[in-house]
């Protein structure tokens, strides 16, 4: 049984180097500010929310990307919503590659946008694997019977 100031000190060291590392940003602070003891799950509720729509757009922008006479625009917007909500909760990486998309959009540079796909892709990936290591060890700590420090 770990104690529960070791998972702790975890939580925080492994949550530091998510920031250091440029996963997350300050938007993922606030995110936190707004869960407390009413609405316990309410970080991990939105960034499954994220999960689904970044799936579902990702899965948009790859069907756009494989017609014959692609819909620039089309993409642009997918890409543009998946901008927003990984902003929304601090997922700076994926942020950052949206906007180069963007631009190759705008270009109708059709290689650009096949490589920022890839690039989404990976990042969301990684980002996605992150979330899910940070929650489990929250649960460890909640199961030890400690509480997530606050930011």
């Amino acid at each position: 049984m770990y104690s529960v100031a070791l998972l702790q000190r975890q939580l925080v060291e492994y949550t530091s180097s998510l920031f250091q590392e440029g996963f997350l940003d300050g938007q993922f602070n606030q995110l936190q500010l707004l869960q407390d003891e009413s609405n316990p799950n309410f970080v991990v509720e939105v960034v499954t929310l994220f999960f689904e729509d970044a799936e579902r757009l990702l899965n948009g922008m790859e069907k756009e990307l494989g017609h014959d006479n692609i819909d620039f625009k089309r993409v642009d917007a997918l890409v543009h919503q998946l901008k927003g909500s990984s902003s929304s909760i601090g997922a700076q990486r994926v942020h950052r590659v949206c906007i180069a998309f963007r631009n190759y959009c705008e270009e109708k540079n059709t290689e650009g946008c096949f490589k920022s796909l890839q690039e989404i892709k990976q990042e969301y990936t990684l980002v996605k694997s992150k979330f899910e290591t940070l929650f489990k060890m929250e649960q460890k700590l909640f199961a030890a019977g400690g509480s997530a420090p606050r930011w």
